[in-house]
């Protein structure tokens, strides 16, 4: 067995939730494959979409600090459970309206719940882990959930390309989605961590939260991450249209997760070993350059598709390392107070990579949203260099 000492030995309850979360993201991802082209057919705008997306990110952002008191409160099984299965409704209803207002009022209601889920997910994975192996453990949770993105968009392209009806996606993500609720509960993966002392006030703990450097550094470097996804899942498929077709979306979204599959376990354990000072420096300085190169080869989609596509590897170093350093650096029993408001980087990351190029797109050409993510990944490479290096390898094993 020695010869295959990178591939990843799977603890069984490690495996479930990968499974799980598996098929969460792969309903997920057929939704994100075609969402900004679904809220597109209701405003033909491309900066409309842009202002859109912006606000439902503000709603993901406040309701993540008002969850807090729920999820000390309560099963993080339950909250799966019942965010999960009222999300699948939500697609469900994607599928079947034609009115815009009544897509706004689901689509606040279907953030909401996301925020839930993914916040129980989050502990769940980390209770299920120790000291020693966490950053392995986040970087195989990733590799499940960039699984089902690389085979989702590949689907999604599939069906545009004989169908080229947006409903059947929102169908097939809604059934994926009660499959993990069911694949859950079956699984019988729980953990209550129930608080008796709740954090029931959304603006201490906004200060709270913030007032200590090592989090907010781990919280700008993780909103990076969600930051250039803003530029691969919103942006990029209103450019393809623009020069190929709507199928090519999918393929496009399919390169460019391929290489976290393949990457995100083994930078994972290499951060567990080495730190993470270097992995976060090169992670960002990766797409930094891919975005370059976009910005200089504009005319060219071909170049565009392969330069984003190798910027993956880039963030196949951080996606998953940066939740991982997040729970190293914090102090016992923070983490259900303090996982909430941390996944509001990702919201604080969509919101900055899309509302900041929806304003750009008012007054200049669409390649100049290319230098805005260039600068971005750059000035979040440096940042890398003065956080707090761990070292889980050297940590005592036992649980959070």
């Amino acid at each position: 067995m020695s010869h295959y000492r990178f591939l990843p030995r799977i603890p069984t309850r490690i495996g479930k939730l990968g499974i799980v979360l598996f098929f969460t993201s792969l309903s997920a991802a057929f939704v994100g494959s075609i969402i900004s082209i679904y809220v597109n057919s209701f405003v033909n705008n491309e900066s409309i979409v842009g202002f859109i997306f912006t606000a439902l990110v503000l709603v993901s952002i406040i309701a993540n600090f008002m969850i807090i008191p729920l999820v000390e409160s309560r099963s993080k099984k339950k909250l799966f459970i019942y965010a999960g299965a009222l999300t699948a409704l939500g697609y469900f209803a994607y599928s079947i309206i034609n009115n815009f207002k009544i897509f706004i009022l689901i689509a606040v209601c279907v953030t909401i719940l996301t925020s839930m889920r993914i916040a129980a997910a989050g502990l769940l994975i980390e209770h299920s882990s120790n000291k020693r192996n966490l950053s392995k453990n986040e970087g195989l949770m990733y590799t499940f959930i960039n699984l089902a993105w690389v085979i989702g968009p590949l689907i999604v392209g599939l069906i545009l390309a004989k169908l080229d009806v947006l409903k059947y996606i929102f169908l097939l993500s809604s059934g994926l989605m009660i499959i993990a609720v069911i694949l859950f509960v079956f699984f019988r993966i729980n953990y209550s961590g129930k608080r008796k002392k709740l954090d029931s006030h959304p603006l201490k703990n906004f200060k709270d939260f913030f007032k200590n450097k090592h989090r907010v550094k781990a919280y700008v470097l993780s909103g990076g991450v969600n930051l250039w996804w803003g530029l691969i899942f919103i942006y990029m498929p209103l450019l393809i249209i623009k020069n190929l077709s709507d199928s090519w979306v999918g393929f496009f979204l399919f390169f460019t997760t391929v290489p976290l599959i393949f990457l995100e376990y083994y930078f994972g354990s290499l951060a567990s070993r080495r730190g993470y000072k270097k992995i976060f420096l090169w992670g960002y300085l990766i797409p930094a350059a891919a975005a370059i190169i976009s910005f200089f080869f504009f005319s060219n989609i071909w170049i565009i598709i392969i330069a984003l596509s190798l910027a993956s590897i880039g963030l196949s170093m951080i996606e998953g390392t940066t939740e991982a350093y997040f729970f190293d650096i914090l102090k016992p029993r923070e983490d259900q107070r303090f996982y909430s408001p941390y996944n509001t980087a990702v919201d604080a990351g969509n919101l900055f990579g899309e509302f900041i190029p929806a304003i750009i797109l008012l007054f200049l050409p669409f390649k100049s949203i290319f230098l805005f993510y260039a600068i971005c990944m750059l000035t979040l490479g440096f940042l890398s260099l003065n956080i707090k290096n761990v070292f889980e390898s050297k940590r005592k094993a036992g649980k959070f």
